[in-house]
């Protein structure tokens, strides 16, 4: 059945594409964080394995609600790595060896990078969709990834 919730197909459409990105985007995200909790290293190693799990179990809400976001609108949501792959505009980290300096700044830039992007997105919902639901969920998503985002640079500090 197809959602009749005050949103012209079009505008659902672009904002379930927007969403599957930014869905590609926190999922790519999820999967280094949770690889650098495997791999993190040092005196601090505790702390930190702790600090990654629980940033990986917060990624884990943020993607299934991004996905039911979009589900909501009553579009899809993607679910494999091969689309997720194609849309992010996140780059993986292969290396199991690196700093957990390094570690913590990638994840503060990738952050950061979705920070901006999630500005940008609600904007458009709001204004060009007419979806103030979706810029909503937006603002407090972005929220979430700024509060992170202070974590990780106050752990940078020295």
């Amino acid at each position: 059945m197809k959602a009749n919730i005050g949103i012209i197909v079009n505008s659902r459409k672009e904002v379930g594409q927007l969403l599957n990105a930014l869905l590609a985007d926190e999922f790519v995200l999820y999967i280094k964080t949770w690889a650098y909790h495997w791999n993190v290293r040092g005196l601090d190693f505790f702390a930190q394995h702790k600090f990654l799990e629980d940033l990986y179990k917060q990624s884990e809400e943020i993607i299934d609600e991004v996905a039911e976001r979009a589900r909501a609108l009553g579009e899809p949501a993607l679910g494999s790595m091969e689309d997720y792959l194609k849309v992010t505009r996140l780059k993986e980290d292969r290396r199991t060896n690196a700093s957990t300096k390094s570690m913590l700044k990638n994840l503060l830039d990738d952050h950061e990078k979705i920070i901006k992007i999630l500005r940008d997105d609600l904007e458009v919902c709001g204004l060009d969709f007419e979806d103030e639901g979706t810029a909503n969920f937006l603002t407090d998503l972005m929220e979430q990834h700024e509060k992170i985002a202070w974590m990780l640079r106050a752990s940078l500090e020295k």
